[in-house]
């Protein structure tokens, strides 16, 4: 149980810290960041459950009025704004990133975790992040599905990183993946 909570803090600072890097600003109000690549990795490293509470965790210091989004944002600064859907997304999208994980068990880990990060962190963000943005901008879904085009190649990478990450974790501290345990 300690340990457990040990790691769901530990995701959520991680999260945390990754907002600090830097942003790259898109025209539709949505930055490129490196907190999906946290997301991403605490589904496929603590699992459904508990990368998902990592991610509340995260969210709940938001709550609190801590900048820790990028750019030095709360959860406040961007509740009206075209990012709260991809950042109410993320409990979402790491839940399914560990849900995925730890049920491609016959693929290797790192090839697992990497498509697990595909299905969570990328299709499942962007189905929740996409409606979200095209109301705030008042746009139509096609035009901000199309927007959204330009995150695909900075989120593949983060996917890909994932799996790589989550391989060599497995690797070096067998046990410390808990999507496989």
């Amino acid at each position: 149980m300690e340990r457990s909570l040990a790691h769901i803090a530990l995701f959520a600072a991680l999260i945390s810290v990754l907002g600090f890097l830097p942003r790259i600003d898109m025209v539709a109000g949505v930055p490129i960041t490196f907190q999906s690549f946290g997301v991403m990795l605490a589904g496929a490293v603590l699992g459904a459950r508990k990368g998902a509470l990592a991610v509340l965790v995260f969210i709940g210091l938001l709550a609190l009025g801590l900048p820790l989004l990028s750019g030095g944002a709360n959860l406040w600064s961007v509740l009206y704004t075209p990012r709260i859907g991809y950042v109410l997304g993320f409990p979402v999208a790491a839940y399914v990133t560990g849900w995925l994980t730890q049920r491609l068990t016959a693929l290797p880990l790192t090839f697992a975790a990497g498509v697990a990060a595909v299905g969570g962190g990328m299709i499942v963000l962007y189905t929740i992040g996409i409606p979200v943005a095209a109301y705030m901008n008042d746009l139509t879904l096609a035009e901000t599905a199309a927007g959204a085009v330009a995150f695909l190649p900075g989120d593949m990478i983060k996917a890909i990183a994932t799996g790589l990450v989550t391989g060599q974790l497995a690797r070096m501290r067998p046990g410390v993946v808990q999507s496989r345990a």
